[in-house]
């Protein structure tokens, strides 16, 4: 018999019905309110028209090339900062002195805007893929970060007595102890840090880009096709529930033996 992990909602029948017909409700709303009050495309696109925009430039190949760009940029920055957020996590949890020093300019570095970055970045490294990736690293740095540090620590403190009764290294109590403790809380920060790349990636676009889903946005937008910008919408939200699940994915395949009687 399996447990249900308590990190993720079972996923059932019932689950997929529910928001599919929610979905489709909402669609049909969409659409009828725009079609009877006669909204103009530039105002509100009819759901149909969103659609008609994406399947063109998708066959065009036009939008696939923004998510390409895109999608490096989200996948290079979420891989930096989770190995940045889960090595410092691990030191600063085994070492109170490094946590002393480092603590208060890690607060300071989540209380800075990231937005206000961009322009420097952009200054600095230039129009290419590196301020994106800089500044998607530091937006999904923060939560691997705090949950590794918190995975770490929150070990069941018989548990710690018994590794030291038997006199384990440091190195055999990280291993054997803390590290499989932490990696509920690690895989939740990967599925948090995940969606905040997309966030920080489409948001670093916004400044200095000519290429990206975010920079397509902002194209759209001065050329007034409305339709497309909402195309871009339901292609950032697709994307986003894929890396999700993959994160979901991920998770399954490395804790299944954590929640098996």
């Amino acid at each position: 018999m399996k447990a249900v992990s308590p990190w993720r909602i079972p996923w059932t029948g019932g689950n997929v019905l529910g928001p599919a017909l929610l979905f489709v409700a909402f669609v049909a709303i969409w659409e009828t309110v725009v079609r009877l009050r006669d909204i103009p495309p530039l105002v509100l696109p009819a759901p149909s028209l969103v659609w008609e925009s994406l399947v063109s430039h998708t066959r065009s190949g036009f939008l696939l090339i923004h998510l390409g760009v895109t999608l490096v940029e989200i996948l290079l920055g979420f891989l930096g900062g989770s190995i940045l957020g889960i090595g410092l996590g691990v030191g600063v949890a085994l070492s109170p002195r490094l946590r002393g020093i480092l603590h208060p300019y890690l607060i300071a570095s989540q209380a800075m805007p990231k937005l206000a970055l961009a322009p420097i970045f952009v200054m600095w490294f230039g129009f290419g893929i590196l301020p994106k990736v800089l500044i998607t690293a530091l937006i999904a740095f923060f939560p691997l970060f705090e949950n590794t540090v918190t995975g770490l620590n929150e070990v069941d403190g018989e548990a710690l007595e018994l590794f030291a009764a038997l006199r384990a290294s440091r190195w055999q109590t990280l291993r054997w102890l803390r590290l499989p403790n932490a990696a509920p809380y690690v895989v939740a920060g990967l599925r948090v840090g995940m969606i905040l790349s997309l966030v920080g990636a489409v948001v670093a676009e916004y400044v200095g880009a000519n290429r990206g889903l975010g920079a397509l946005i902002i194209g759209s937008q001065g050329m007034m096709d409305t339709p497309l910008m909402f195309a871009v919408f339901v292609v950032l939200i697709v994307l986003g529930v894929v890396l999700y699940e993959m994160i979901g994915f991920l998770e399954r395949r490395c804790l299944a033996r954590r929640y098996r009687d």
